[in-house]
């Protein structure tokens, strides 16, 4: 066997933006293609995806994309990916049909691309190594941990598990198989580093069902569930709930309507037809106000806080919130959401409705905690460690139990993106290498991203506005013809500064007769002097920075030319 490498475009230090590329002998395989959602200081951005300026210059070397499960920050950057290189994408049917299902949302035809559905324990040969699937536990069904075999050992990749056994079949780890990876023996385990901050075990918490029964049971008017609609096990939980306290379902949500169709359409999601509920918008006649009815308004980070605050307010279409409503929250506030999630404690105290919010520590948790990690190494017992997919704090904490484990220094690696290492011959080299990384900021469509000068120029709008100044101009006979207009939005309410507006007058006119005092006018001198001047003068007068926007009009022209 040659050489081994193993580097991130994304994931090592990003909560998301999972993908993880290992060459064997130069032939690279890729471990998913995740986004990033961003947080509220990135205004306008959709979502973050990896740079792959890399990836494209090795095209030909890529024999394909393993996806580990159906979630957008493992499956996400897929749209992306596939619009640049042409490549097969391997998962288990569940992950497939999600993926596919996201192509088509970003308007791509899924026909146009090669999926290969792979049933766990079938063992997939290329030149060099094969690869191999396995089930682990998550929240969504069919996730899968993924293996490659190579003469000097397999590399195992393993991210959002646990070990709970409170679960269906199709969630369940399987324990002979990774008994099994051990035998084969492991050179090194790319370990999920998301929960390693959490203490124990992470296990479904019995006293939870509990606590939705007597709630569903005991509730006298409207049950209304905020959930996330990744979490898949929980939905079902609440979906079994009501249907045995005599309940119907409803399910608000176009992200989890998606969702729970594939699931519900291949079989790992289970809702009588008769007892799902199809709303129709609220009017003078039809209220939706079902006692008999469940409630499941479910979306992605923000939107089940964004959508409980417009039941609250009584401008959503389907549901308006009234005293004798229940609303339960399944949905604790994420990083970057707590200020939406604290308007929508307040909107539904407003509404007066009777809030249940599900204790964190009762909710399961989908990711491997400290000792699910440690279980992970001595079940398969890797001679190398590489801790992934989580923010730096949470692969220092996998550091930390590696080490308590037993691991040295020497057999644990923190990465940062684009950072390789390699081995060859079943041992670690010691030259470290880095390829190209970073991120793309996606606005609207995967075709369109943006650089930080543009999120500078929003962060400046949403801070301190824009002024625009508007004039007319004759550059044949180097005339001012009027005086400027001052247009002003979230900087300063015009008719309380005049003083303000005369300065910036003075200042057009001082620069247009500079300029008209040449033969020829530079215009873009003119229109960059007098944006600096102006800037200059409202930093001074007022500590703000709002972007001016000079618009010069020339009348001589026949038909009139506008620069600005």
């Amino acid at each position: 066997m040659g050489q081994i490498k193993f580097y991130a475009l994304g994931g090592m230090g990003d909560n998301g933006k999972n993908l993880y590329v290992l060459e064997i002998n130069n032939k690279i395989i890729i471990l998913d293609a995740g986004l990033q959602h961003p947080s509220g200081d990135l205004l306008g951005v959709d979502a973050i995806v990896p740079d792959i300026t890399y990836l494209l210059s090795r095209k030909e070397d890529i024999v394909g994309i393993f996806l580990s499960h159906a979630h957008d920050k493992h499956i996400g950057a897929l749209p992306m990916l596939l619009s640049h290189i042409k490549t097969k994408v391997y998962g288990t049917a569940f992950t497939i049909e999600v993926a596919r299902d996201f192509l088509a949302d970003n308007k791509m035809n899924h026909y146009d691309y090669e999926f290969e559905v792979v049933k766990y324990n079938s063992i997939m040969k290329f030149d060099d190594f094969a690869v191999e699937f396995f089930p682990t536990t998550h929240s969504v069904p069919l996730s899968a941990g993924i293996v490659i075999y190579t003469e000097d050992g397999a590399i195992v990749y393993v991210t959002d598990f646990t070990f709970d056994q409170n679960v269906t079949t199709y969630f369940k780890t399987d324990f002979k198989k990774l008994a099994k990876i051990s035998d084969y023996g492991v050179l090194a385990l790319l370990c999920e580093s998301s929960g390693a901050t959490n203490t124990g075990h992470s296990n479904t918490n019995m006293n939870l069902k509990k606590i939705i029964r007597n709630t569903i049971t005991e509730a006298e008017g409207r049950i209304i569930v905020g959930l996330y609609s990744t979490e898949l096990s929980n939905i079902q939980l609440i979906i079994d709930e009501s249907l045995a306290a005599g309940k119907k379902i409803s399910i608000i949500g176009r992200k989890a309507q998606r969702m729970v169709n594939i699931g519900e359409r291949m079989g790992y999601i289970q809702i009588p037809q008769e007892r799902l509920v199809n709303l129709r918008y609220v009017d003078g006649e039809n209220k939706n106000e079902f006692d008999d009815v469940v409630f499941l308004v479910t979306g992605e980070r923000h939107e089940p806080f964004f959508m409980l605050q417009r039941m609250a307010k009584k401008f959503d279409r389907l549901i308006h919130l009234i005293e004798s409503d229940t609303v339960i929250f399944m949905c604790p506030p994420l990083i970057g959401t707590e200020k939406i999630a604290a308007k929508t404690f307040d909107a539904l105290s407003k509404a007066n409705v009777h809030m249940i919010k599900v204790d964190k520590q009762l909710l399961s948790k989908f990711h491997a905690s400290s000792e699910d990690i440690k279980l992970m190494y001595s079940i398969i017992n890797p001679k190398y460690i590489i801790p992934v997919s989580g923010e730096y704090r949470n692969q220092l904490a996998q550091y930390e139990i590696a080490l308590e484990y037993g691991y040295t220094d020497n057999e644990i690696f923190l990465l940062d993106n684009g950072e390789v290492i390699s081995f060859t011959k079943g041992k670690k080299d010691t030259a470290h290498d880095m390829v190209d990384n970073g991120s793309i900021m996606i606005d609207g469509t995967y075709e369109t991203d943006i650089n930080d000068e543009v999120i500078k120029e929003r962060e400046l709008l949403s801070q301190d506005g824009f002024l625009m100044i508007i004039a007319n101009i004759n550059a044949k006979t180097k005339e001012m013809l009027n005086k400027p207009e001052i247009v002003s939005r979230g900087f300063m309410y015009m008719k309380d500064n005049e003083e303000m507006i005369k300065e910036i007058e003075i200042i057009y006119q001082l620069e247009s007769k500079k300029q008209f005092s040449k033969q020829n006018i530079d215009w873009k001198e003119y229109r960059d002097n007098i944006r600096y001047q102006i800037q200059r003068y409202l930093y001074n007068k007022s500590k703000r920075k709002p972007i001016c926007i000079p618009v010069i009009i020339d009348t001589s022209i026949e038909n009139t030319c506008e620069i600005i």
